[in-house]
């Protein structure tokens, strides 16, 4: 493979940080991962599939590249990650100074004395990095406040389901989060030359305690004020129980990352170098969520089934036949005004109903024109074009929803979505997933029936 000059390479290019370095970068890049189809895509992106173990494969990859970040990580497979993290580093540093990379970047943990395993393996991995010759900027960051960060899920989950929770003495931990966004624009800004090989802590512009982080996630969020009790009883190892019983998260993940959670981590010493205006906490927990709303209605298509970052996905496909196609598609412009559209009025009566026992009141509305941003019924139209349409809303007891129609060749997608709010929110959700098999599949086989409906009119 031969490399164009002022190549940027990312390993680990399929992970949270990763893809998001890999879009904010400018200029060719080369993002490498063991499997393509996990990479991410872009105009000046190539992707190549190597094994970052295998030092003479990864040689080859690395000639002609000028940087190189290293966002490798092994705690997720389990068992000894810190040996195999130090493996993994060792073959890139070595692979890195024989293709003559000229500069790698890492991001490290941060923290100071007594570490765990985690935080102790992260800064190992920067001295490994460094041993080969090759200058080395390592970024040292706590908490990433951004939708994809498993602390910040952790954060997340725990704060909506549980209002009231009794938590060990490590919630009195201090933290100095730092934003999705500053984390990124800090790790572009380490490629210039002026930004000197060596450890630099970066963070945002306020230290916390994970008891506050909680706090201000669920007053961002519209959560009532969580009830904590404190105890010292519970261990590191009860922890991760108890965080397994509550939330979705990786256990091989979860368990190394509450060990970490005794250690204070904090900047200590600031790096001048980066001219980045922090963003405060509050204000990067809306931002993420917000921003979170608009991917889920640009990218609700490519949901699969399950929940992902708080987002629970229903996804339905059913056959229409072609001839039936050009109907389906006038139909996506006919939304609004009567719950016969949604295909069971009769179960869409009964949901508006319950949704009056908890202060909803929705109301239906046609459109004159269907456009986005377009009042449709209680949605908001958040994507369309010629063969799909993208319904949100806000005005949910539950949380924020989502309902998507897609005409691809002869098939018909149906997406439904809850970004569940609190304890309610989740039990909702949970309550009704048995029905919403039935219920959603009803629903796209209704959509087929009126498009075929209205072919046979003439429409």
């Amino acid at each position: 493979m031969t490399a164009r000059p002022g190549l940027i390479a990312v390993a680990g290019a399929g992970g949270y940080v990763g893809r998001k370095l890999v879009r904010a970068l400018d200029g060719p890049v080369l993002a490498l991962g063991r499997r393509v189809e996990a990479l991410p895509d872009g105009e000046n992106v190539r992707k190549a599939a190597v094994d970052v173990t295998d030092t003479e494969a990864l040689t080859e990859v690395l000639r002609g590249v000028e940087t190189a970040y290293y966002l490798v990580h092994g705690m997720a497979a389990g068992g000894d990650f810190a040996e195999r993290d130090r493996a993994t580093a060792a073959s890139f540093a070595a692979a890195a100074e024989q293709a003559g990379v000229g500069r790698i970047i890492y991001l490290g943990g941060l923290g100071q004395g007594q570490l765990s395993a985690h935080l102790a393996s992260r800064q190992e991995v920067g001295q490994v990095l460094a041993q080969a010759g090759v200058p080395v900027v390592e970024l040292r960051a706590a908490v990433i406040i951004g939708s994809g960060s498993i602390s910040f899920e952790m954060l997340r989950y725990l704060t909506e389901r549980l209002p009231v929770m009794i938590c060990p003495r490590w919630v009195g931990t201090r933290v100095q989060p730092i934003a999705e966004a500053d984390l990124v624009a800090h790790l572009v800004r380490a490629a210039d030359p002026d930004v000197p090989a060596g450890v630099h802590e970066i963070g945002g512009p306020e230290v916390v305690t994970y008891l506050d982080l909680m706090q201000t996630y669920a007053s961002v969020r519209g959560l009532p004020r969580r009830r904590i009790v404190q105890v010292p009883l519970l261990t590191p190892g009860l922890s991760a129980h108890w965080v397994n019983l509550v939330t979705p998260v990786d256990r091989s993940v979860s368990r190394s990352l509450i060990d970490s959670l005794t250690t204070d981590v904090v900047v200590t010493t600031p790096s001048p170098v980066f001219a980045i205006e922090p963003t405060p906490v509050a204000e990067a927990i809306l931002s993420t969520l917000d921003a979170q709303k608009d991917r889920v209605a640009a990218k609700a298509f490519d949901f699969t089934n399950g929940v992902l970052d708080g987002v629970f996905t229903l996804a339905t496909d059913v056959d229409i036949p072609h001839s039936d196609t050009p109907a389906a598609r006038l139909d996506l412009r006919r939304c609004g005004g009567s719950l016969r559209w949604y295909g069971w009025a009769w179960a869409w009566w009964l949901r508006m109903l319950l949704g009056r026992l908890f202060g909803e009141r929705l109301s239906l509305h046609r459109p004159a024109k269907v456009t986005k941003g377009a009042t449709v019924d209680w949605w908001t139209v958040a994507e369309f074009g010629d063969q799909y349409i993208v319904l949100r809303t806000e005005k949910w007891f539950c949380g924020e929803a989502w309902l998507g129609y897609r005409i691809s060749g002869t098939k018909l997608r149906q997406v439904g979505a809850l970004r569940s709010r609190g304890l309610l929110g989740w039990v909702y959700w949970r309550a009704v997933y048995p029905i919403h098999l039935v219920v959603f599949r009803v629903m796209a086989r209704k959509q087929v029936t009126r498009a075929h409906a209205l072919a046979q009119q003439g429409h």
